[in-house]
This record gives structure tokens, sequence and C-alpha cells, in this order.
């Protein structure tokens, strides 16, 4: 489905954001206009498909999503999009470069509409966040979070996060790894699309410094469980946690309102927190057979 939205043509010199019968668009209306077939939505914004068909196709953990950009978030793409923006096109990228510094990078993906990633970028300045989503609204959003709070500790990344940790990230180029309340694929037959699967481990190990964070949260109990299962079966993590099970909601993730509203119902939150373990160590719980230089 087209992400664009259609309306009447404008009259010679009338304000296409300005909708029919003359009244004027309040603030955080959808942004409605016309424009030719094949323009671009947002000429200098992020890309609808960046990566466009240089990578296999393979299942996917994540659908996108183009519904109506607020005329703030609209603007915040245009103007920031080029100073704040990545699209994820398989082309390699520096963080110190990206961010113009050196300090501890954290990718996060899945932000949703950005609110949490704001205030843990605000709470942690010298902690630089890449966030990774494929929501274009949420990108507007958290890149105007950004502008408002001068939080210029924040990236907001356009697409596949695999293609970026395959393609685009050196190896121990991050500090943390970030993934809070992804889609949990209820349905049996989609479990396969879960992001949170060995392989994706096993890529993201290779991008993550030893010591760095994995920090996971769902408010779906059969995916927080596989979570903790295919995290402690993984012999590139460790368990934070001393009891071995989930973790304490640690600090600084904040309570969202989305979670918040789900506590209020009743649902679970669970929260599990994984170590990269240095490059060869061998854990006291990894058989033989599968440690590094082993059978």
């Amino acid at each position: 489905m087209s992400d664009s939205t259609h309306t009447p043509e404008t009259t010679p010199g009338g304000d296409p954001d300005r909708p029919p019968g003359g009244h004027d668009r309040t603030p955080g209306d959808p942004v409605r206009h016309t424009r030719a077939k094949g323009e671009p939505r947002f000429p200098d914004g992020p890309h609808p498909d960046p990566a466009g068909s240089h990578f296999e196709r393979r299942i996917r953990s994540f659908q996108p999503r183009r519904s109506r950009v607020t005329a703030g978030q609209a603007d915040a793409l245009q103007r920031l999009w080029p100073k704040w923006g990545l699209d994820i096109d398989g082309r390699s990228v520096d963080p110190a470069d990206m961010f113009g510094n050196d300090h501890p990078v954290v990718l996060e993906i899945g932000f949703g509409m950005g609110e949490a990633t704001a205030r843990m970028a605000a709470a942690d300045p010298e902690t630089n966040i890449l966030a990774v989503d494929v929501h274009t609204p949420g990108q507007g959003n958290l890149l105007n979070l950004a502008d408002h709070g001068g939080l210029s500790n924040i990236r907001v990344g356009n697409g596949d996060a695999i293609i970026l940790l395959r393609e685009m990230l050196a190896p121990d180029s991050l500090d943390g790894l970030r993934v809070y309340f992804p889609d949990p694929w209820p349905k049996k037959r989609h479990h396969k699309r879960r992001l949170i699967q060995p392989e994706f481990l096993t890529i993201a190990a290779s991008r993550l410094k030893p010591g760095a964070i994995v920090h996971c949260a769902t408010d779906w109990e059969p995916y927080a469980e596989q979570m903790l299962e295919v995290l402690t079966a993984h012999p590139d993590f460790e368990n934070t946690h001393k009891d071995g099970g989930f973790a304490p909601r640690p600090d600084f993730r904040p309570l969202t309102r989305f979670e918040g509203q789900g506590l209020d119902k009743g649902h679970v939150v669970n929260d599990v927190l994984f170590r990269r373990v240095p490059h060869h160590e061998l854990r006291e719980d990894q058989p033989p057979t599968e440690r590094p230089g082993v059978g």
C-alpha cells in the first residue's frame, strides 16, 4: 500500500498544506499535499527503501508502517534528516564520524515514537544512541524531540537493523544493544519472524565490544521466555542477573505510557540483561564442543 496521501489539486499560488475549504491547518494535523507520481515524500528525508534489492530476500522481523505524519514530524524529517538521519543502505559507517565524538554507542532497535529514547539520551548525554526503526512518524517524532531537547547524542536510522549490523558496522563498534517491546509475532507460524533468535545474536555479538550489555524487554511472556532461553544458550553472552533469570527493570529504562497502561491491565513486563563475554573466554557452563578452538 502506498504511503502517499492525496488531496485535490490546489489552485495556482495556493498553499498545498491548506485543506480544501480554505481553513488553516492546525499544528499536529496530518500533512496532506499533492505530489507528482514518483516524487519522494520527503525529498531530504528518509528513503522509503534505502537498501533496495542489493541484499538477499529473507524473512523479516518487521513490517514498514507508513501512517500519517503530522506537520511537526514532517518538518523535523525535512530539516534534520540530513544532519541526524541515516538511511540503512549497506554502506559502511563509522559511529565516531556519525556522532562527531568517541563516546560509547548503543544501538536501539525499534523505538516507537521515541519518547523513551529521548529520555534516556537526556539522562545520559555521554552515551550516543543510534536508534533504528521503519516507522516514519516515529522517526520524525524522535528527531523533533531531539531537536527541542538539544539531544545531539541521538541519530535516527531508517531501515533493516540486520543490514546495519552485518554490512555497515565494524566489529567491536557497539557498547550496547537495546530491544524494547519488539513485535511478539504471537502466532506460532510467525515465531520465525521474531528478532531475538540465535542467528541474530551471533551477528550482534560480532559488533558488540566485550562487556557490552544486551537489554531486551517485552510484555509478551512467551516471547520473554524465548529471549531468556536463546540468550542463555548463546556462548557469546552471560546473564547479568545472579539468579540466571529475568532482571528487575533498571532505572535507566523509562516506564513508558504504553507500558504503564499494560501494567494497569495486569500485563507482566520482563527485562533480560546479558553481557557480551570477552572474546574466546571459556564459560564454565559452555560445553567443550562449543568452546572456541575445540572440536
